[in-house]
C-alpha cells in the first residue's frame, strides 16, 4: 500500500523546496526534492557534452543514465552511476539553464515519474516538484502549491547568485507536452510572495489534518 504522500508543487524560487524540507522535518516524514531527479539527469547529460536542446541525443542518452535516490539524514540524496551528486553539481548554472529542457523530454519525464512513485514504499513523503499533484500522486488528499510573484522569485534566484531566468523556466515548464506545470486539482494555493519561511510552512500546517508535528 502507498504510504501517505503530501504534494508540495509550485514554479522556480517560489520556496516550495524550502518549505516542503521544514514540513517533512516536522512531521517526521521523508523529504523528496524531485527536481534534483531532473537535475542529476542533466548534470549526467551536460557530462558527455550533448546540448540539452537536442532532445532525440538527450532522449537516446538518458537511457544509459542511472538515477538512484537513497535516503539519509531523513531526505533522499541523489547520485549518477553510482555517484554522489553535490549540491554544487545540482545548482550550477549550466544545469539551472538546462533542467527545463531535459525534463521536457516524455521518456525523461516517464522514467522519473516511476521512480518517485516506487518512493513511496519506503514510509510517508514530504514530495515537491513541478508535477506531484497533477502526474506522479493525483490521488493524494493532501496537495499545496506554492507560488509567488515572478519578480519576487526572479530577486531570490539573484540573491542566490543564480543567473537563469525564472521566466524562461516557467515557459519551459508551464507549455512543455509531458506533464507541464499546472495547479493541481484540489490543491490548496499558498502565496509565498511575502511570507517568511516560518509563515508558509504553518500555512501549510494549518491546512494538513490533525498530525503529530515535532517541535
Amino acid at each position: 500500500m502507498m504510504n501517505t504522500v503530501i504534494t508540495i508543487d509550485g514554479p522556480a524560487a517560489s520556496g516550495k523546496s524550502s518549505v516542503a524540507r521544514i514540513l517533512a522535518q516536522r512531521l517526521g516524514y521523508i523529504y523528496v526534492n524531485t527536481g534534483n531527479m531532473y537535475r542529476a539527469m542533466t548534470w549526467a547529460v551536460l557530462q558527455t557534452g550533448i546540448d540539452p536542446n537536442d532532445m532525440d541525443t538527450v532522449r537516446s542518452t538518458a537511457e544509459g543514465i542511472l538515477i538512484d535516490s537513497p535516503v539519509a539524514d531523513g531526505q533522499t540524496q541523489v547520485s549518477v552511476n553510482g555517484r554522489r551528486l553535490t549540491a554544487e553539481d545540482l545548482n550550477s548554472d549550466p544545469v539551472n539553464r538546462g533542467v527545463s529542457l531535459v525534463a521536457r523530454v516524455p521518456e525523461v519525464r516517464a522514467r522519473l515519474v516511476a521512480d518517485q512513485r516506487a518512493l513511496s514504499s519506503l514510509g510517508p513523503l514530504v514530495m515537491e516538484g513541478r508535477d506531484i499533484g497533477s502526474v506522479v500522486f493525483p490521488d493524494s488528499p493532501l496537495k499545496f502549491y506554492i507560488d509567488a510573484s515572478e519578480e519576487v522569485r526572479a530577486a531570490r534566484r539573484q540573491a542566490q547568485g543564480h543567473t537563469d531566468q525564472v521566466a524562461e523556466r516557467d515557459r519551459l515548464d508551464s507549455t512543455r507536452k509531458a506533464s507541464p506545470l499546472v495547479i493541481p486539482e484540489g490543491a490548496v494555493v499558498i502565496d509565498n510572495s511575502h511570507l517568511t519561511l516560518e509563515g508558509a510552512v504553518q500555512a501549510v500546517l494549518d491546512r494538513l489534518p490533525a498530525i503529530p508535528v515535532h517541535p
